[in-house]
């Protein structure tokens, strides 16, 4: 259904090329606008008219909120490139109809890029730091995979450098690119560890072929990462335990985890990993611990996790209903599985581990109540016996996990 109560909204993509880029639809739209907004930079670009100009202020919520309900008028939006990648057009996107948006989009920083590298776009990752943690790329660091990062500022590519050489990733190849497709474009080829704390024109994106230095942990995205990725002080999901409970977890795009009781913050921290746009709020009693899991997660690439100090459950009140629960500590806290259990979306799942038995018991017990399945989890290493080499069983793991049933 078409909604005609609403002014409608054109988002063009400029590019570094200007008014001289754009297409015969994308050039209307502009013209035909009673107002446009857009960057000073891209302002600048545009042709004297008769239109309001109106730079985006910081932040530009309350401008977007304006704009929703604009109710008459002809407006236009600019954007960088490709409005529905990283842009200013898919923030739009969720916030007004499908019908109320006409989007013309210029060639992206991103194709330029693998244009002049000669990079395969399909075999290239893209990720932007323009709104979020230059932190972000550490998550995508794998030896022989090429990135393309949209940096901010121009401190945003020493930045992304500065990741990499702390990432053991120093060695990368590390190629700035300028004002793509303008007349001022250049292309800066370096590696991270050479390109230091040196500054970049504003508009600009980098571009990155993953060489790790000798030693650095080479870290998969899959479930399981090595105990010794994370700080900690013991209060660790071990390494198999913690690949079998996110095989259970399963995330799945856009979904919010609860770890509650997270220690290190390993469970919330893979769980990000392995889903880039699943999300998680890890709950920490203790203050040092809490510290420990956000440095977790900013060193391996997920700086967004969400850690909340406090005891669960009164800590869980007033957090967003999750798609996913895992409980890791305080199971012995009355009404924790309870709280949990309500808070929990149709079709969600809860999962607990429990170690000892007063875990096992309260685990139980929760079974009795709710259903679900228990698992036991028993873990043997081999080690040296003597002369010789036996199997020294861990601690074994009791698991309850169940769905719940969708309405």
């Amino acid at each position: 259904m078409s909604d005609h109560t609403h002014a409608p909204i054109a988002v063009v993509g400029i590019g570094a090329d200007g008014w001289a880029g754009l297409g015969e639809e994308a050039r209307a739209a502009v013209l035909a606008a009673d107002e446009i907004v857009g960057s000073a930079r891209q302002l600048a670009l545009l042709p004297a008219s008769g239109a309001r100009t109106r730079p985006w202020p910081s932040p530009i919520g309350p401008l977007l909120d304006e704009l929703a309900t604009r109710t008459t008028g002809s407006i236009c939006v600019l954007a960088s490139g490709d409005p529905m990648l990283h842009g200013i057009g898919a923030t739009l996107a969720q916030r007004l109809a499908p019908e109320r948006l006409v989007v013309h989009p210029h060639v992206s920083a991103f194709a330029l890029a693998c244009a002049r590298l000669g990079w395969p776009a399909a075999e290239v990752s893209l990720l932007s730091t323009l709104t979020r943690p230059p932190e972000i790329v550490a998550r995508a660091l794998a030896p022989g995979r090429r990135i393309v990062v949209y940096a901010a500022g121009r401190e945003g590519a020493k930045a992304v450098a500065h990741v990499l050489c702390a990432r053991g990733y120093g060695p990368s190849r590390f190629a700035v690119l300028e004002q793509l497709g303008g007349p001022a474009e250049r292309i800066l080829d370096s590696t991270a560890e050479a390109w230091g704390n040196r500054s970049a024109d504003p508009l600009h994106s980098v571009a990155i072929e993953c060489r790790a230095a000798d030693a650095t942990p080479l870290l998969s995205l899959a479930p399981g990462l090595p105990d010794d990725a994370y700080d900690n002080d013991g209060q660790l999901t071990k390494r198999l335990v913690r690949a079998l409970t996110l095989a259970v977890l399963a995330p799945l795009p856009g979904q919010l985890l609860w770890d509650v009781g997270a220690g290190s913050g390993s469970i919330g921290i893979e769980w990000m990993r392995t889903e880039p746009t699943a999300r998680a709020i890890a709950i920490e009693a203790r203050e040092d611990r809490a510290a420990r899991a956000a440095a977790n997660a900013g060193r391996l690439g997920v700086p967004e996790l969400e850690v909340r100090t406090g005891r669960a459950p009164g800590a869980l009140a007033g957090l967003p209903e999750p798609d996913a629960i895992f409980l890791g500590g305080g199971l012995s806290e009355t009404g924790l599985i309870e709280r949990c259990w309500t808070s929990l979306r149709p079709g969600g799942k809860l999962v607990a581990n429990a170690v000892t038995l007063e875990g096992e018991r309260v685990l139980l017990d929760a079974r009795g109540a709710h259903g679900g399945e228990l698992t036991r989890i028993e873990l043997g290493h081999a080690e040296p016996v003597g002369q010789f080499t036996g199997w020294r069983a861990r601690l074994p793991i009791v698991q309850w996990s169940l769905a719940k049933e969708r309405p």
